[in-house]
């Protein structure tokens, strides 16, 4: 026996090898066989769960961000139908049936959630105003709307259009 391995060393560790092999495959073999095979599909199970409850629920975020988007846009287009209903209103032309068609379209955006902001008295607020004209005066302590030239619009929290104003700084 000291002869063959003496006249082929490479058959000692070609040997040596084959047994390497066959201990590690008959370890994941015996690995394989200590699994419960009901468990590791329920485990699977549950995985595959997770992740369609997770798909889903994104899904739904990405379709509600979506709506919200395009309701916003749509309501921004409709903005100069508004402030055309504002000014007949101020030269006393909003009558008739036309005065109703207004006050049904301002029901309509109120309903979708579209909300009006800037008025006099307000304090300025950069991020919601942007002032076209600065006075100054007495009266104000802070700076304040004193005129309105354009009303904003928000929908959701988020302004759709500033508000175009005149602000009174103090003295």
């Amino acid at each position: 026996m000291s002869e063959e391995n003496t006249s082929n060393p490479a058959a000692g560790s070609e040997e040596e090898l084959a047994a390497a092999v066959d201990e590690a495959l008959s370890d994941v073999v015996a690995d394989v066989e200590n699994q419960d095979p009901v468990a590791v599909l329920t485990n699977d199970l549950q995985r595959l769960q997770a992740d369609f409850a997770n798909y889903r629920k994104r899904v739904d975020r990405e379709r509600l961000t979506a709506h919200e988007i395009s309701t916003a846009a749509v309501l921004a287009d409709l903005l100069p139908i508004l402030d055309d209903f504002d000014r007949a209103s101020v030269h006393n032309e909003l009558t008739g049936g036309f005065k109703a068609v207004a006050d049904r379209f301002t029901a309509v955006t109120d309903k979708l959630g579209l909300q009006r902001f800037g008025a006099e008295g307000d304090a300025f607020d950069p991020n919601i105003h942007e002032a076209i004209a600065h006075e100054t005066s007495a009266n104000v302590t802070e700076t304040t709307v004193t005129k309105v030239l354009q009303p904003g619009y928000r929908f959701k929290e988020r302004p759709i259009r500033v508000a175009m104003v005149v602000v009174a700084d103090p003295e």
